[in-house]
C-alpha cells in the first residue's frame, strides 16, 4: 500500500543555542507516544543528544532524526465537531545544534526538509544564531513557523518577540496565540483562530488539557489580536477580504486555515506561537500547527536535478512511479551496522538489497539494509519511497551531497555548500600505534563532518586540523581519544589566515629545461591580480589569439595556476581569490606538452605573485554580549583592545547588548576572560562574519612569526 504523502511532514527544530530545541523534541516524542519518559537536557537523558559529549556538555552537536506519528485535529469530540476528519500524520524530526561551531549539521538539515519550527527565547527573542539559521533556512526556501519558548521565565515578553522577528528578521510574523499570564504566573494561551483559551493540566506533565472561554481581562486584546490575524490572511484572498470587512465573526476555523496553509508554505505569514517547553505546556499546539500549515512534499516544487550527460536540467516529483532519485545528506558511524549513510528521498522508490548508482563516482553500490533512525537507535525498514528520511548501510564510497539513482539514471541533485573553517590547532600522535590509527580515524571524520580539514603546513611539516571553532575542535580531539582510542599532543589554536593580491601586473614566463633527449618548453605571458568582484578561487580567463598556445595545453596552465593557490607568497597561506588571464605565449613541437605548460604555471606564479602586492586576510568574527549594565565600560573597552569595534549597544530586559566585530585572532580564551570582568554575570556568542584585511604592523607580526 502507498503512502499518502500529504500526511506527511519532514520538519527540523532550530534556534540559537539554549532555546530549548532539544527539551522541544522531547516533549513532541512524549507527546506522540513515542517516549513514555520525558529524558532532560541538563540530566544527559535526552533522546536526541546521544553522544557522550552532548550529555556530558547539556548541547546538541550532531543532528539526530526521528520518526513520529501525531494524530490531527487531536481533539475531536462528538459533541464538538469542527468540520474536520482526523488523520495520522508521519513526522519525520531533525534536532538540530543551536552552537555556531557546528552551523554545518543545520546547513545540510535544512537542504533536505520541508519545514521548519524556530525557537525564541521568551526573554531574549531574535539571537545571532537564529539569524543565522534563518538565512540558510531563506536559501532553501524552507516555509517556517515560531514558538517562542521558555514563556515561564523571568522577563518572558512574547510581544517584544514578535516584533523582534519583524524587525531582525524582516518577515510578516503573525500571532496565531496570547499567552494566559507571563513568568510564573504563564499557565495556557488564547487560541485566536478558534477563539478560545487552552491551559494545560500540570497534574499529567500536560499530557491533556482544557478548552475554556477566553479570561474576562483578555478579551479585548485577544480581539484585536484576532483581527490583526484577520486582516492579514486577507490580504492573501479577496473573498475573505469581502467576509472580513462584512462580518469577521462569520470567518470558519476552516476557511481560516486553508488560507494560512497556503501563506505558510509560500513563506508570506510566518504564524507565532508560545509556550513552555520545560514546564510542559504548547507543544501539542505546535504539532497541530506542523500538520495544519507546514507543507508535506506534495506542497512544494518538484526538486531540480541536472542531467550529468547533456547538462540540460530536469524536474523529480515526490512520486512513487517516477525514477528513484535521493541525496545523502550525512554519513555517520555506528559501532554496530558500521557506516549509516542518511538519505532524503526525492523521488521513486527502492527495496533494501538493491544497486544504486552514485552519480558523483559513477560507480554502483549495493544498499544492503535500510534504517528508519530513532537518534542513535534503528529500525529495519524494506523499503523507501518519495518523502522518506532514512539510512542506508552498505554504502562505502560516498560523500555528503552525492545524489543516489538507479543504473544507466545520470542525474545529479543541486550540490550541497560547506562552510570554510577559521580556526586551526596542530596534532601530532603520541606513539606509532596512534599514527597508524590516525590514518583510520581522519579519514572517518572528514567523511562525517565536510566543515572540517586535514592540511600539511608547508612552512613548518605540521598537520592541522581546521574546524568551525575551539569548541567544534575540541569535540573532534575529544572524539578520537574516546571513540578511536588516539592521544596526540596538540598545538596552540591557530587562525586559519588567507592572502589575497591587491594589484593586477602582467608576467611572462618562459619554461626551458633540456636534459638530453626531448625537453620541456612552455612560454606563457598573463595577468594575475584580485578577482572581479563577487567572485572567489580561481577566476580563469584564456584570451590567446590564434596557435601561439595549442588549446589542449590551456587546462594544464589553469591547473598549474589553481594548485599554486594552495600556497601564497607572504606566509604560505592558502590564497583566497586571484584572476589570471593568459594573453599570449609560445610553444615547441617537439618539446611542449600538458605538463610543460602546468610546471611553466608554478614557476611564472612563484615569480609573479610577490608582486601583485598580496596582502593576509584574517576572520572577523562578530561578537555579541550580553552583560549587567554596570559592566558596560570594562567590556567595551576590552573589546576596544581586541582590536574590535563596537557596532551596536541596546537595552534589553535589565541588560546592556553590546554588538561587536573583533578579529578571531584576539578572541581565544574570549569566554573566560569575559566571566572574570563581569564576575561571571555576562554571556558572549560569537559567530563568523567575514574576511578582511590585516592590518599592516599585524600583518608583519604574523609573517615574522612564520619564518
Amino acid at each position: 500500500m502507498f503512502k499518502d504523502l500529504s500526511f506527511l511532514r519532514n520538519i527540523g527544530i532550530m534556534a540559537h543555542i539554549d532555546a530549548g530545541k532539544t527539551t522541544t523534541t522531547e516533549r513532541i516524542l512524549y507527546y506522540t507516544g513515542l517516549n513514555h519518559k520525558i529524558g532532560e537536557t541538563h540530566d544527559g537523558a535526552a533522546t536526541t543528544d546521544y553522544m557522550p559529549q552532548e550529555k556530558e556538555r547539556g548541547i546538541t552537536i550532531t543532528s539526530a532524526a526521528v520518526t513520529t506519528h501525531w494524530t490531527y485535529p487531536n481533539n475531536l469530540k462528538p459533541d464538538n465537531d469542527r468540520g474536520q476528519k482526523q488523520h495520522q500524520y508521519t513526522i519525520n524530526i531533525i534536532d538540530t545544534p543551536g552552537h555556531v561551531d557546528f552551523t554545518i549539521e543545520v546547513e545540510r538539515s535544512l537542504r533536505v526538509l520541508d519545514g521548519a519550527v524556530t525557537l525564541l527565547d521568551a526573554v531574549a527573542g531574535v539571537e545571532p544564531q537564529t539569524e543565522t539559521v534563518w538565512r540558510q533556512a531563506d536559501k532553501y526556501g524552507v516555509p517556517r513557523l515560531v514558538f517562542v519558548n521558555k514563556m515561564d521565565r523571568a522577563g518572558a515578553n512574547f510581544f517584544n518577540c514578535v516584533q523582534d522577528v519583524k524587525d531582525k528578521l524582516g518577515v510578516n510574523a503573525v500571532p496565531l496565540q496570547i499567552p494566559i499570564g507571563v513568568e510564573d504566573k504563564f499557565k495556557g494561551v488564547v487560541d485566536l483562530i478558534r477563539n478560545m483559551a487552552i491551559v494545560w493540566n500540570e497534574d499529567d506533565m500536560g499530557m491533556t488539557y482544557n478548552e475554556i472561554p477566553i479570561p474576562d481581562d483578555l478579551i479585548e486584546q485577544a480581539k484585536i489580536w484576532r483581527m490583526n490575524l484577520l486582516d492579514n490572511i486577507a490580504m492573501e484572498d479577496m473573498a475573505l477580504m469581502d467576509k472580513v470587512l462584512e462580518n469577521p465573526d462569520s470567518i470558519s476555523e476552516n476557511e481560516i486555515n486553508a488560507v494560512l496553509r497556503k501563506a505558510v508554505i509560500e513563506s508570506k505569514i510566518i504564524p507565532v506561537m508560545c509556550g513552555s517547553a520545560f514546564k510542559n505546556k504548547g507543544v501539542q499546539a505546535v504539532l497541530d500547527a506542523v500538520c495544519a500549515y507546514l507543507p508535506s512534499p506534495l506542497d512544494l516544487p518538484p526538486v531540480k536535478a541536472v542531467n550529468t550527460d547533456n547538462n540540460i536540467e530536469i524536474m523529480r516529483s515526490p512520486k512513487r512511479e517516477e525514477k528513484f532519485t535521493a541525496l545523502v545528506f550525512k554519513i555517520t558511524s555506528d559501532p554496530f551496522v558500521g557506516k549509516l549513510t542518511f538519505l532524503r528521498v526525492y523521488s521513486g522508490a527502492i527495496n533494501e538489497g538493491v544497486y544504486v548508482q552514485n552519480n558523483r563516482t559513477g560507480k554502483k553500490e549495493r544498499i544492503a539494509r535500510l534504517m528508519q533512525m530513532y537518534a542513535d537507535k534503528r529500525n529495519p525498514i524494506d523499503s523507501v519511497e518519495a518523502g522518506d528520511i532514512c539510512a542506508a548501510v552498505g554504502l562505502k564510497d560516498v560523500r555528503t551531497g552525492d545524489t543516489l539513482t538507479l543504473e544507466g539514471d545520470n542525474v545529479a541533485l543541486e550540490q550541497m555548500t560547506f562552510p570554510e573553517p577559521v580556526i586551526g590547532v596542530s596534532i601530532e600522535p603520541k606513539t606509532q600505534a596512534d599514527s597508524d590509527k590516525m590514518q583510520i580515524a581522519i579519514p572517518r571524520l572528514l567523511e562525517e563532518d565536510p566543515s572540517l580539514q586535514i592540511v600539511v603546513d608547508q612552512e613548518t611539516g605540521q598537520t592541522i586540523l581546521r574546524g568551525m571553532g575551539e569548541l567544534h575542535l575540541d569535540i573532534i580531539l575529544d572524539r578520537l581519544k574516546r571513540e578511536f582510542k588516539i592521544d596526540v599532543n596538540q598545538g596552540a589554536p591557530q587562525v586559519a589566515y588567507k592572502e589575497i593580491f591587491t594589484t593586477t601586473i602582467t608576467h611572462r614566463e618562459l619554461y626551458k629545461k633540456q636534459t638530453g633527449g626531448r625537453g620541456k618548453y612552455a612560454d606563457i605571458v598573463f595577468t594575475i591580480g584580485p578577482c572581479d568582484e563577487g567572485k572567489t578561487g580561481l577566476q580563469f580567463v584564456n584570451e590567446v589569439k590564434g596557435g601561439n598556445i595549442p588549446k589542449e595545453y590551456i587546462p594544464a596552465i589553469e591547473k598549474g595556476f589553481k594548485d599554486s593557490m594552495s600556497s601564497g607568497p607572504l606566509a604560505g597561506y592558502p590564497i583566497d581569490s586571484m584572476k589570471i588571464v593568459v594573453e599570449d605565449g609560445s610553444y615547441h613541437p617537439v618539446d611542449s606538452d600538458s605538463m610543460s605548460f602546468e610546471l611553466c604555471a608554478h614557476v611564472a606564479f612563484r615569480e609573479a605573485a610577490p608582486k601583485a602586492r598580496p596582502a593576509l586576510m584574517e576572520p572577523i568574527m562578530s561578537v555579541e554580549i550580553v552583560s549587567p549594565a554596570v559592566y558596560t565600560g570594562n567590556v567595551s573597552g576590552d573589546v576596544s583592545k581586541r582590536r574590535g569595534i563596537v557596532k551596536n549597544m541596546e537595552v534589553r530586559g535589565n541588560s546592556q547588548v553590546i554588538k561587536a566585530e573583533v578579529p578571531l585572532s584576539e578572541m581565544f580564551g574570549y569566554i573566560t576572560a569575559l566571566r572574570e570582568l563581569t564576575s561571571g554575570r555576562a554571556s558572549a556568542t560569537v559567530s563568523f562574519l567575514r574576511y578582511d584585511v590585516v592590518a599592516q604592523n599585524i600583518q608583519e607580526m604574523i609573517i615574522a612569526t612564520r619564518k
